[in-house]
């Protein structure tokens, strides 16, 4: 599938009212041509305002339209004709089926126009409403962009910020003033701030390296192609995960064994750590992938990531990315701080985006599979459309030793010898197993496909995912 328009209609430069030139944009906005010029090939200028310059161009042979906010112009504030101009070049973008960028930096609102303005800047984000899930939205923050300038990058699909970027409500002498509280800007809403608080899904260490991430997704999402059955085994991903349930890795070198060489761009990669989100490419196809991550919280499961995978299994089935679970979880996180953060909530996010996605779902379950987390984390009964499990996987409703300190309390309580009791908890764990299926019953049930080995993998996801169809949802990707 491709979003891209390669017909679609362009105004030149210099043409009527509505042309500029770009020479008289580097002129005028020496700061917004340089980054459009680094974000777009063979860009031309559709329309230059008071603090805004919307212009077309290609990204590696993708069509893109893109808008810059002019720092040099009241500190790139929006004002009713800038905010006209953006709003009326998302609507051509969904019109033309074209992705957009945003290139932000901006006080928000303008003062001088007031209620104008405000309103202005309110119909812009009732025009990103109206793309969510039809074309792209990517923005990138290259400096402060505060109010409403803050709240335009956050209803997009995808938020980069360079390292001067900043994104809050109210700047640092406003909450001083308010609450009180000292802080400078950059602990208020710099990058690595807004990485921990998934607001932000990628930081880069310069305006270039952020501009060059907005070029490849572009590319990922834009040119998704099609998959290669036979495009190579890659590397065997099975030494990668300790043998030993308990032993915790890193899941980026089995992501990166499983997907093409040098596709993989992971996105939130500090919020919500004990679950990886990426996205990359599968014999040449895009595919997203969501994976445990045993170095954090043992890869269970909690409120965060219920956040943080609800809104990525969203996005991908919003512009037909495939999906590829990669599963080695103990179930969801438990305790009383779960609770308060409302983790049957926010974990539901999860069951209901993955329930309601559109697109080909496959899974893999690496190590082990429990309770909850077998059902959220990409299960048959959920709409998957091929599970496989490694030899050895482990798949219950929860761990064996943990299930008989239940179902045989009483009887582990009158052993008072620790030894005697560990040899009871082993033997009664293996009885447990061998009566309740585990691999054996999933087959035999369908929740599982097949037992695979682990170098099969990479050759076994591209074969399923060349026998299912392109499919699409219809939906939007809002804020969750």
């Amino acid at each position: 599938m491709t979003l891209r328009l390669a017909d679609a209609p362009r105004v030149a430069a210099g043409a009527g009212a509505q042309g500029v030139t770009a020479a008289l944009v580097c002129e005028a906005a020496p700061a917004v041509a340089q980054r459009l010029a680094a974000l777009l090939d063979n860009w031309q200028v559709l329309k230059a305002v008071d603090g805004v310059v919307v212009a077309t161009g290609s990204i590696w042979g993708t069509d893109v339209v893109a808008f810059a906010t002019d720092p040099l112009r009241q500190g790139g504030a929006l004002g009713v004709d800038g905010c006209r101009a953006i709003s009326a070049l998302t609507d051509h973008a969904v019109a033309h089926g074209l992705p957009i960028v945003g290139i932000w930096q901006s006080g928000g609102a303008r003062l001088r126009e007031g209620v104008d303005a405000l309103d202005a800047v309110a119909r812009v984000f009732a025009a990103q409403t109206r793309a969510s899930g039809r074309v792209p939205q990517l923005s990138v923050v290259l400096g402060a962009a505060a109010g409403g300038a803050a709240y335009g990058p956050a209803l997009t699909d995808i938020v980069i910020m360079g390292p001067a970027g900043r994104l809050f409500v109210t700047g640092p002498d406003v909450v001083r003033k308010v609450t009180g509280e000292v802080v400078d800007a950059d602990r208020l809403g710099g990058p690595a701030t807004h990485a921990r608080s998934g607001v932000a899904h990628l930081q880069a260490a310069t305006d270039d390296e952020a501009l060059s991430s907005a070029r490849c997704l572009v590319s990922l999402l834009c040119d998704q192609r099609v998959v290669d059955p036979h495009a190579g085994a890659g590397p065997d991903p099975g030494p990668l995960v300790p043998r030993e349930q308990r032993r915790s890795y890193d899941a980026r070198p089995v992501i990166r064994a499983l997907l093409d060489p040098g596709s993989v761009v992971e996105l939130h990669a500090d919020w919500g750590r004990n679950a990886v989100t990426a996205l990359g490419r599968l014999g040449g196809r895009t595919v997203g992938v969501v994976a445990n991550d045993p170095q954090h919280l043992a890869g269970c499961l909690d409120a965060v990531t219920g956040d943080k995978t609800g809104r990525f299994v969203q996005f991908c089935s919003s512009f037909g990315i495939a999906l590829v679970f990669l599963v080695d979880v103990p179930g969801y996180l438990p305790g009383l701080a779960q609770e308060d953060n409302g983790v049957v909530r926010r974990g539901a996010k999860l069951l209901h985006a993955y329930a309601a996605a559109q697109v080909p779902r496959l899974t893999v379950v690496l190590r082990k599979s429990f309770g909850g987390g077998f059902i959220a984390m990409g299960s048959k009964g959920l709409g998957a459309d091929r599970v496989f499990a490694w030899v050895g996987a482990q798949v219950d409703t929860m761990g064996a030793e943990a299930a008989v300190e239940i179902l045989h309390r009483k009887e582990l309580a009158a052993v008072r010898d620790p030894l005697d009791r560990e040899t009871l908890v082993l033997s009664l764990a293996a009885q447990h197993r061998a009566t309740t299926g585990g691999l054996s019953r999933a087959l035999a049930s369908g929740a599982i496909d097949a037992v695979i080995e682990p170098h099969e993998t990479r050759q076994v996801l591209l074969s399923a995912l060349a026998t299912l169809p392109d499919r699409r949802g219809s939906h939007a990707n809002g804020p969750l």
